[in-house]
């Protein structure tokens, strides 16, 4: 990051683009935190927090969790001391115009440096989705491009590997269409601030965090701060 300004920095892209594994090397690399709405959403329920409690509630009724609660959440953690202080690099949120409106107004009178969509076409999405495996134990994610050493098995943890039901190639385009439906209304708002940064998602997760690394040095955002 800048040295005493906070990078605040949102990382969109189709399901399968590498958004997961780059914000956890964007997070290392520039010693940010890496906010996950799942991951908060979790966090939230855990804590018992108000926000936490009426997730819950939705999460226990198999239904969405509608942006007002995600908001709350999403605004909870940007309170906590690391988010103010460092910045922190956003993964999935937000996902629509809606959203990056709440969040423009809940970093007022701050605001974000930059959103990166990571491009990947989409044939190459359906063949990563659908080689992906999820370790049953602790979520470690796992495909043809980064195998566990040994198959089946989580190198974290041991756990077995699975596929999700929801990588299937049927329910991978679903999720496709759902994402371009509401996520070309959100490019278009970044777009419009002058935010948006395109960087090329192909290619191995060391060649790509190099190009996030190289726009990011373009506007003055330096690994550690330097």
């Amino acid at each position: 990051m800048v040295a005493g300004h906070p990078l605040r920095l949102v990382v969109v892209g189709r399901q399968g683009a590498g958004k997961g594994t780059q914000c956890v090397r964007v997070s290392h690399r520039y010693a940010i935190p890496h906010i996950s709405t799942g991951d908060m959403l979790r966090a939230a329920v855990a804590a018992d927090s108000p926000f936490g409690q009426l997730a819950k509630s939705f999460m226990d009724r198999g239904e969405l969790v509608p942006d007002s609660v995600i908001n709350g959440v999403i605004a909870e953690r940007l309170e906590q001391p690391d988010a103010r202080l460092r910045g922190f690099v956003l993964d999935g949120f937000p996902r629509t115009r809606e959203q990056a409106v709440a969040l423009n107004d809940l970093l007022a009178p701050a605001s974000l440096n930059m959103v990166i969509n990571l491009e990947v076409p989409v044939d190459l999405v359906l063949r990563r989705l659908s080689s992906r495996r999820v370790c049953s134990v602790c979520g470690s994610i796992y495909s043809d491009e980064l195998p566990p050493r040994t198959p089946g098995i989580c190198d974290n943890c041991g756990g077995e590997l699975i596929q999700r039901e929801d990588d299937t190639e049927a329910a991978i385009l679903r999720r496709l269409e759902i994402y371009e439906q509401t996520t070309t209304p959100l490019l278009g708002f970044y777009t419009e601030m002058n935010l948006l940064e395109i960087v090329d998602g192909v290619g191995t997760p060391e060649v790509v965090l190099g190009r996030i690394s190289e726009v990011l040095a373009s506007h003055g955002f330096f690994e550690g701060g330097r």
